[in-house]
């Protein structure tokens, strides 16, 4: 069986087994060696990774029809994928929480 690496290359399951294998080796390495004695850390510059995206997971969830169908009817004004629009409000509704739970601690 055929795969294809995150490089686009195509791997049997040999070359695949090879891989993981060299890529536990490195983390077993790494886990005990101090990084200072192969890298000048006062050198480091922050890096920026501007394409990553963050890792998802899917999940199932009951809706009312009634929400399901507002959250389509908002979600086509704006012209996105109603599921697009459904993580965008859970999104402003978690970072709002956390916004209004750190401005509460401060003013006790």
């Amino acid at each position: 069986m055929l795969r294809t690496d995150r490089l686009g290359l195509r791997q049997g399951r040999a070359a695949t087994a090879k891989a993981r294998l060299a890529v536990d080796a490195v983390q077993e390495f790494w886990a005990s060696a101090d990084s200072t004695e192969y890298l000048d850390w006062s050198k480091a510059k922050p890096a920026f990774f501007p394409n990553l995206k963050p890792s998802s997971r899917m999940i199932s969830i009951r809706l009312p029809e009634s929400l399901l169908e507002g959250i389509k009817v908002l979600a086509n004004r704006r012209d996105v994928p109603y599921q697009s629009m459904l993580k965008i409000f859970l999104a402003e509704k978690v970072q709002e929480s956390f916004c209004a739970r750190k401005r509460k601690g401060k003013s006790t």
